[in-house]
């Protein structure tokens, strides 16, 4: 097909797409294509690459009739650009060695700009992942900051542990909650919604060394999952939190003395480090 054949063509079909603006990129195909088919010497020397860059230019052309001025189109149209250049180059150059380096120059160019957009695409990637955990340790801050107006708080290496008095929030012996423990664990509850929304929460009951080993095993099991449940309840995410008793196994004072087993008889809520 003759170049002004193809450039009638791509007249008549520009009315078909919508009057849309014809992208920049089409139209340097196109007078790529043109500058390309109008020289002798590419004609002679290389015809295939014309070929190949005539029938880029025709898709191009195929895609802005059928969808305007689109990602898809500009590529088909850079394409095009590309293959016309390569075309003039290897017809131009005496040295078709020299030709050939030129295209392994512009395909090496072509691939070193595809790696700076990919890095690119990481780079804001990261960002967006660095802005994220940033806000998450910001949420994360505000809700320890509230759940120490309510509990004892402490970093511990296996996390921020919030205890809450055995006897604030259930009678003696009893793992049903006690009326004046909901104000105290909505707050709780209120704060851990408002945190990190990947974090998880790991609710620990412990007894003091009175009374059945066995009994006081079941008894925090039973008080963890009765603080757990109400926790729930109040919005956190029932996946996000655990329930777990171990009895009268880890003291923090000693049970000889009733304030000892005072606060030995507790339960934590532990927030396991961000990963």
């Amino acid at each position: 097909m003759s170049p002004r054949s193809l450039i009638l063509i791509a007249a008549f079909l520009v009315p078909t797409a919508c009057a849309e603006r014809i992208p920049q990129e089409l139209r340097d195909a196109r007078e790529s294509y043109r500058e390309a088919a109008a020289d002798p010497t590419t004609r002679q020397e290389t015809p295939a690459e014309l070929d190949d860059a005539r029938q880029s230019l025709a898709k191009a052309e195929r895609s802005f009739v059928e969808e305007g001025n689109s990602p898809k189109t500009r590529d088909h149209a850079y394409i095009a650009t590309r293959k016309a250049e390569l075309a003039l180059v290897l017809a131009r150059t005496a040295d078709h060695a020299e030709a050939a380096r030129n295209a392994e120059l512009w395909r090496t160019r072509d691939v070193l700009a595809a790696e700076q957009a990919e890095n690119a695409t990481n780079a804001s990637r990261l960002t967006a992942e660095q802005e994220r955990r940033a806000e998450a340790e910001r949420r994360a801050a505000l809700a320890i900051a509230a759940l120490a107006r309510v509990a004892a708080v402490k970093d511990e290496e296996r996390g921020t542990v919030v205890t809450l008095s055995g006897s604030v929030l259930f009678a003696s012996g009893k793992s049903e909650l006690l009326p004046t423990a909901a104000s105290r664990l909505t707050q709780v509850a209120e704060a851990l919604v408002a945190g990190d929304p990947d974090a998880t929460f790991v609710v620990e009951g412990h007894t003091d060394s009175s009374g059945n080993e066995d009994f006081n095993q079941k008894l925090s099991e039973a008080r963890a999952q009765a603080v757990r449940d109400f926790l729930v309840s109040r919005g956190v995410a029932a996946d996000r939190i655990q329930a777990r008793g171990v009895g009268e196994a880890q003291p923090v004072a000693d049970n000889s003395s009733a304030e000892g087993r005072a606060n030995n008889r507790r339960v934590e809520i532990i927030i396991p480090p961000s990963q």
